[in-house]
């Protein structure tokens, strides 16, 4: 939920006619984030788990990617603690399906 804030705030200065662009297409990447973790943490077993954790990871790369672009083109200037958000996302998502992975290979 942190990370989508704070995309929304560094695509706020984004250029008018971006709107229906990258802006959001970026928005859209970063909410589908915490929906995907939160749809997979309601179904019924690990492997659905699993799968949405991975969309969601695929989703923060997206986005990521988008703000390397809006960047690139100088849309606005990367902040710091975004970044920082990117990664630790990026580390605590791969840590967990690497956790539930482990604990699927070992389950009977």
């Amino acid at each position: 939920m942190d990370f989508v804030e704070a995309v929304y705030r560094f695509s706020a200065s984004f250029p008018t006619d971006e709107r229906f662009g990258l802006t959001a297409q970026l928005r859209r990447a970063a909410v589908s984030i915490p929906s995907n973790i939160a749809e997979g943490a309601a179904r019924r077993s690990r492997r659905e788990y699993m799968n949405f954790l991975s969309i969601a990871r695929g989703s923060l790369s997206e986005a990521d990617t988008q703000i390397k672009i809006a960047t690139r083109l100088r849309f606005a200037e990367e902040p710091a603690a975004l970044r920082e958000l990117v990664d630790r996302l990026f580390a605590k998502l791969t840590a967990l399906l690497a956790k539930l992975d482990e604990a699927e290979r070992s389950s009977p």
